[in-house]
């Protein structure tokens, strides 16, 4: 569990730390003194409960537990504040609680174990890969809607490679079979993966997309796959292979005969 204090007032931030540490000895804690700082950390790693000084200067509190509640929507906000008057604003938010300062350790520890979002509901992922028969990509239990098709279909190279990154070159060789002007498909493959960031930034899956200067790679720890299930578990796997491997695509042929073998050695008793 990573878990954030935030308050400019340098004693505060040191009592609400010294708290969050007694009551959650094994969780990664880090403190700042200011919303600006937390917010840039925040954009590099998930964040899973988060206390917050309601007044601080140039990012508040509320504002703050916004922004984190667009990059994670199962991030805990805990807001702290010396009066009662924010609380409407917690409560639109679904803040997971509100504390009082000075902050004691009885609330803290109150607050941590009636977490809105408990660390329980990490193992629910948002994302469902299917590979078995036609490809799809599910989030929240609903198909991805892209606006081009083929983006779709750069999902399902990345899929298929199992956290590799993969090269522009490569999922270009995959979308077109080395077919037409190269100098084209690269363009054509810049708005593509620009679709790509946008329908997964609308979608809040941050950090599933890990992005190198020229490829890109999905998290296989972010998603549930079929795929991904059936090769670790075999047998113990929900998931069955039946002989059917995005099949409205031809380049996974290889996938395709490398499942075909496992399986066959996997039921020839």
């Amino acid at each position: 569990m990573t878990i954030i204090a935030v308050d400019d007032n340098a004693e505060n931030l040191n009592a609400v730390s010294e708290l969050v540490e007694q009551v959650s000895p094994g969780a990664e804690l880090m403190c700042f003194d200011s919303g600006l700082s937390a917010l840039a950390e925040a954009r590099k790693k998930e964040i899973d409960v988060a206390f917050l000084d309601v007044d601080m200067p140039e990012l508040g509190g509320i504002d703050l537990g916004q922004y984190l509640r667009d990059l994670n929507p199962f991030v805990n906000l805990i807001f702290m504040d010396e009066k009662k008057d924010f609380g409407y604003e917690a409560l639109a938010m679904h803040a997971s609680g509100c504390l009082m300062k000075p902050v004691e350790e009885a609330a803290v520890k109150s607050e941590m174990e009636d977490l809105r979002y408990p660390e329980e509901r990490k193992k629910h992922k948002r994302v469902f890969a299917q590979t078995f028969g036609n490809f799809e990509l599910f989030v929240d239990g609903k198909p991805v809607q892209f606006k081009y098709s083929k983006t779709k279909e750069i999902v399902a190279i990345l899929i298929n490679n199992r956290g590799a990154q993969t090269t522009n070159g490569e999922i270009i060789a995959s979308l077109w079979e080395d077919d037409g002007d190269p100098e084209k498909k690269t363009s054509y493959l810049s708005n593509l993966r620009q679709d790509l960031q946008n329908t997964f930034t609308r979608l809040k899956l941050n950090g599933i997309l890990v992005k190198q200067r020229g490829s890109m790679a999905i998290d296989t720890e972010k998603i549930e796959c079929d795929l991904y299930d059936w090769l670790e578990k075999k047998k113990d796997s929900k998931y069955h292979y039946l002989g059917d491997y995005m099949n409205q695509y031809s380049w996974p042929e290889y996938r395709h005969a490398e499942l075909d073998e496992i399986s066959y050695a996997l039921y020839d008793d």
